[in-house]
C-alpha cells in the first residue's frame, strides 16, 4: 500500500515543505529536492571550491555556496580548448566570480581525447586532473577542503541509463556517489536529487545569466540523445522516474560496497598474487568478484566480461603443471607464475 504525505523538513525557523514522502511496506524515500532544500542541507567542510562551467547548473552552485558560506567560496574554471565558444564561457565566470567576491581558478588544458576514448570521458579526465591541480596549489593560501560539482538528477538518471547500455555491472550500475574522497579532499554533488529544471526556474528568479554550451545540443553524443529523445520519453511514461532511478542506483552502490568487502576478504585468503589452488576452491562468481578487485587495485586494470570468462574457464581447466596461461586483460596480461597468477604490460617492460 502506497501512502502520499507531505514532508515537512526541520530547520531553524520556517518550516520548509518539500515534495512527498512515498512510503511502502513501512519504508520511506524523499522524492525529488528543491534547489534551496538541497542547499540547505548541504554541509561541506570549509574552505571549499565550485567546478564552475559558466552553465546554468554550477552557476547556481555557485552563487548559492557563496551567498550561504561568503568569504569561504572559491570557483575553478576548466578551459578545455576544445572550442571556439570556450573562452566566452571563462569570461562569464571571471564576471560572475567579481560580481560575488569570490576568488577564481582558471586552468587551461587541452582535453583532446585519444582514439578509441570518448570525447566526454577525455574531457571528465582531463577536468578532475586539473582540479587537482588547484588543490595541490591552494595549499600555499587557504587550503581548499572540500569541492562541490553541480550534476544534478536528470544527470543520475542518464549516467544509470548509459551504464545499463553498456552492460555495466554493479558498480556501474550504481551510477554517481553524492560523495567521495580524492587526492587529499572530499568531493560532494549536492545537487544530485534536485531537476535541471529545477535549478534553472532558480536561477532565473535570482535574475542570473549563464552561459549555453552549443555542443549540449549535438546530438552526436550520447548524451545528448538521452537528454533530447529519452528523458522527455520517461517524463510521460513514468512522471517519479527521477525518484526511483536514484534508489536503483543507490541499491547497487550498497551492493557493489558489500561485492567491494567480500572481495577484501577473498583477497587475503587466496594472496597477491592470487594462488591457483586456492582460488579454485571459490565459487566461479567469488572468483570473478577477487580477480575484478586484484586487479583494479594492483594493477589499475579492468577485464572485459569476454576477457574475465576465458580466464576463469582457463582457471577452471588448470589441472595440471604445464597448463600454460596467458590471456590478454585490461593493457596487459594475465598469465601462469608457477603455482600463482600473475599480470604484466608488455609496454611497459625494460
Amino acid at each position: 500500500r502506497l501512502l502520499l504525505a507531505p514532508v515537512p523538513w526541520p530547520r531553524k525557523g520556517p518550516l520548509h515543505w518539500c515534495g512527498c514522502l512515498v512510503v511502502a511496506g513501512g519504508r520511506g524515500y524523499a522524492t525529488t529536492l528543491s534547489f534551496d532544500v538541497a542547499i540547505a542541507d548541504f554541509s561541506p567542510a570549509l574552505p571549499m571550491a565550485v567546478g564552475l562551467s559558466g552553465g546554468a547548473d554550477s552557476t547556481a552552485l555557485l552563487l548559492a555556496c557563496a551567498r550561504k558560506w561568503p568569504g569561504q567560496v572559491q570557483a575553478i574554471h576548466v578551459h578545455h580548448g576544445l572550442q571556439a565558444a570556450a573562452d566566452g564561457f571563462e569570461e562569464h565566470c571571471a564576471a560572475l566570480c567579481q560580481s560575488l567576491n569570490v576568488p577564481l581558478w582558471v586552468k587551461r588544458l587541452d582535453a583532446r581525447h585519444t582514439p578509441g576514448q570518448s570525447p566526454e570521458d577525455a574531457a571528465r579526465q582531463a577536468r578532475y586532473k586539473a582540479f587537482e591541480a588547484v588543490v595541490i596549489a591552494s595549499k600555499a593560501q587557504a587550503a581548499i577542503k572540500s569541492i562541490a560539482i553541480a550534476q544534478h538528477a536528470d544527470d543520475q538518471v542518464e549516467t544509470l541509463l548509459l551504464a545499463l547500455s553498456r552492460g555495466a555491472g554493479i558498480a556501474g550500475l550504481a551510477a554517481m556517489p553524492a560523495r567521495w574522497e580524492r587526492a587529499g579532499v572530499v568531493w560532494h554533488r549536492p545537487l544530485l536529487q534536485v531537476a535541471g529544471a529545477d535549478i534553472r526556474s532558480w536561477l532565473r528568479l535570482q535574475g542570473q545569466p549563464w552561459v549555453e554550451d552549443p555542443t549540449n545540443t549535438d546530438q552526436r553524443y550520447t548524451r545528448n540523445r538521452i537528454r533530447a529523445q529519452l528523458l522527455p520519453a520517461l517524463e510521460a511514461a513514468f512522471p517519479a522516474f527521477r525518484e526511483t532511478f536514484a534508489r536503483s542506483a543507490s541499491n547497487a552502490a550498497q551492493a557493489a560496497e558489500l561485492l567491494d568487502e567480500l572481495a577484501q576478504q577473498d583477497l587475503l585468503r587466496v594472496g597477491a598474487p592470487p594462488h591457483i589452488t586456492v582460488l579454485q576452491g571459490l565459487s566461479r562468481a567469488r572468483q570473478a568478484n577477487v580477480l575484478r578487485h586484484w586487479l583494479r587495485v594492483a594493477y589499475a586494470t579492468t577485464p572485459s566480461a569476454a576477457q574475465l570468462g576465458e580466464l576463469l574457464n582457463q582457471l577452471a581447466a588448470c589441472t595440471t603443471r604445464g597448463h600454460r596461461i596467458h590471456i590478454k586483460v585490461g593493457r596487459g596480461f594475465v598469465v601462469r607464475s608457477g603455482p600463482q597468477l600473475g599480470w604484466y604490460n608488455p609496454e611497459v617492460l625494460v
